[in-house]
């Protein structure tokens, strides 16, 4: 049974190929930010919804998040669908080909859902490059009745396996006393400066961190002319560790260089959590095996396991998805360059013929690693198992 199933789903992708690519290229040419993807919603689920697929907008009170259904086995696949771009290089993330990618999981795997006892749902995922919109979506139930997830990531390399860092983004506030610059700098209380000791002591921090962890940052706000004392200034912090307990360290030393600032200055200040914490990757490592096989059958080249685990792809709230379920991320190969992820060399990568081949794999390798497992009966027993069954 399941090489006819395989010869169905690639089938299904080959027939809807100019459709998923078409879906790929618009994407990346209308690159919208975090939670105002409203055009990138409205492509995907017209799409979905005339190939058959119950169309639920607006879940988990997020605008730009959605769930589309088809089928209504006791196995739930949840395909995630990232469409969020980044300020000033657009698609460099390469999420319209992960949209589209998991669209083209879902179609593939439409035509034989009731033969494998499945119902498919794609998931809209808002604002993974800040926001956490799968952490909101977690917290609020949307993933309550999923037995398994998975996506497909673009990247320079290919693994099955992916692994990221848990990271907080933080966002230091510093509020001192504006002064004339020459006439009063006595009587001024300089906020830019805290932000300068903050950065100094995250600087000399660095040479202690542990293995895996990682901080970097950017001024958000240094004052607004030179002729007066800044009373108000702010920095924002990207905090990385290897997993949630070396993150809780180190954030905790993060905030101590922010009060250093403060005390040094004798300026008050604020931190805000500018995002949800994402976890680390997590793979389940029998899903990340089926996952191997499939895309090994389609002729790709992942890293081998022992190289997957040197290999780091920043952070992603897909992280968290895999702390509550059995869940995958691979990372999918494009033609590249030197090029990587957030770079505009790889925006424009993520629209080119290497691209769209990745694309065309991915969801045929997702839709293989489907069909594996829910015709493994022991896979499906330990699925079915942890309660996320409808």
């Amino acid at each position: 049974m399941g090489t006819d199933l395989k010869i169905s789903t690639r089938s299904t992708v080959e027939r809807y190929s100019d459709a998923l690519l078409d879906l790929s290229h618009s994407l990346h040419v209308e690159p919208e930010l975090a939670f105002a993807e409203h055009r990138s919603v409205e492509k995907i689920t017209s799409l979905l919804a005339r190939e058959g697929f119950k169309i639920d907008r607006g879940v988990a009170d997020l605008d730009t998040a959605f769930v589309a259904t088809y089928g209504d086995g006791e196995l739930v696949l949840g395909l995630c669908a990232e469409y969020d771009a980044l300020p000033e290089v657009g698609h460099a993330c390469g999420h319209n080909v992960i949209a589209a990618a998991s669209v083209g999981t879902a179609l593939a795997l439409r035509d034989i859902a009731d033969r494998l006892g499945i119902t498919v749902k794609v998931i809209g995922t808002p604002a993974e490059e800040v926001g956490g919109g799968k952490v909101l979506m977690l917290e609020r139930g949307v993933f309550d009745d999923v037995s398994f997830s998975m996506m497909v990531h673009p990247a320079p390399y290919e693994s099955c396996a992916a692994r990221s860092l848990a990271i907080t983004d933080l966002e230091v506030h510093y509020k001192g006393k504006p002064s004339h610059a020459a006439a009063a700098p006595h009587l001024g209380i300089n906020a830019a400066d805290a932000v300068t000791v903050a950065q100094i002591s995250i600087s000399l921090l660095r040479q202690h961190l542990e293995p895996g962890q990682m901080v970097t940052g950017i001024v958000t706000n240094g004052g607004t002319v030179p002729n007066v004392i800044p009373a108000r200034a702010s920095a924002m912090f990207d905090v990385r560790a290897e997993n949630l307990e070396s993150l809780q360290r180190l954030e905790n030393r993060i905030r101590d260089c922010f009060q250093a600032g403060a005390l040094a200055t004798g300026c008050t200040h604020e931190v805000v959590q500018v995002s949800p914490i994402y976890a680390e990757l997590t793979p389940d490592p029998w899903l990340a095996d089926a996952y191997r096989r499939a895309a090994t059958d389609l002729g790709r080249r992942p890293l081998s396991p022992e190289q997957e685990r040197r290999e780091k792809i920043g952070s992603t709230d897909m992280g968290n998805v895999t702390r509550v379920l059995p869940a995958i991320h691979p990372t999918i190969a494009i033609d590249c360059g030197d090029a990587v992820n957030h770079q505009q060399e790889f925006a424009t990568a993520c629209a080119s013929a290497s691209a769209d081949r990745a694309l065309l794999d991915g969801a045929l390798a997702m839709a293989w690693t489907t069909i594996a497992t829910a015709t493994d009966s022991q896979q499906r027993a330990r699925l079915l198992a942890r309660g996320g069954a409808a």
